[in-house]
């Protein structure tokens, strides 16, 4: 009897109430002490009360998380790696595999790149989930890699939710490009998709800390979002490729000054 029961013991035990990827930008507009910022965010919010008693109210009382680090195309490191979150222990040996990582940056942000990336980690996770879900934070739109559309849209078409936390981040980055104009509009009409869809705003990286507590309790209580009628003439929709065009013209007006130099120099040289 006992050897029947280890089995099934052990396939219970895979069963979880949420699959979730925790997608953190790391790309070259967010400078290391924003990079820090945010993984404090998240090591203080998987081991809030809140959340716990969270994870605790679903049917299994537990979930499976995961911490990846991204910037552009193909650029994605594992923080924490598939993780059984069940009680403050679970939640703090997480925590603390997250602050302890090595650091990881890189240049470009490839959202398409990383919401691709986590349909594989999900494809391969040893759990299975009621829910599946793709937590996508970060400071700008997509502007390496595929167009962000195709990849949102598989996700969606797989049974996944993609759920987003733009940061509102008024300063020039370290990159030099300027602040997007509307970045939760990208967010939630580009980025964000399937079963109960939502975003958490972030205004600017020192309210990282209470927009992830309060998008990873609405995720882990299963929240669902009541539908909302927003008229077309009041909320555009925004141009998912406006990441691409914007890093066009500023990719085309540094090759201008360049230009520019260089036809001046021989001149001034004389």
């Amino acid at each position: 009897m006992l050897a029947m029961a280890a089995p099934a013991e052990a396939k219970e035990a895979k069963d979880v109430d949420l699959e979730l990827v925790l997608a953190v930008d790391v790309s070259g507009s967010i400078d290391e002490d924003e990079a820090r910022l945010q993984r404090e965010g998240f090591a203080t919010a998987i081991t809030n009360p809140h959340i716990l008693r969270a994870i605790r109210s679903g049917p299994l009382g537990r979930v499976a998380v995961m911490y990846v680090e991204w910037s552009g195309l193909d650029r994605h490191h594992i923080v924490a790696d598939w993780t059984v979150i069940a009680d403050e222990g679970d939640a703090r040996d997480f925590a603390e595999t997250i602050s302890d990582g090595s650091p990881f940056r890189g240049q470009w942000t490839s959202i398409s790149s990383v919401i691709d990336q986590s349909m594989k980690y999900l494809e391969s996770s040893p759990y299975r989930g009621a829910r599946r879900v793709i937590d996508i934070s970060g400071d700008g739109e997509n502007n390496n890699g595929d167009p962000i559309m195709g990849a949102r849209d598989r996700a969606i078409a797989a049974g996944v939710t993609i759920n987003g936390l733009p940061i509102i981040n008024g300063r020039t980055g370290p990159n030099g490009m300027a602040p997007p104009e509307d970045l939760d509009g990208y967010y939630r009409d580009c980025v964000i998709g399937g079963p109960g869809a939502f975003l958490v705003v972030a205004r600017g990286f020192s309210d990282f800390a209470r927009a992830i507590r309060r998008k990873l309790f609405l995720e882990l209580s299963g929240w669902q979002p009541a539908p909302r009628r927003v008229r077309a003439a009041l909320r555009p929709k925004v141009d998912c490729l406006t990441g691409e065009k914007r890093t066009l013209r500023a990719l085309q007006e540094l090759n201008d000054i360049q230009k520019d130099r260089y036809k001046g120099g021989p001149s001034k040289a004389h």
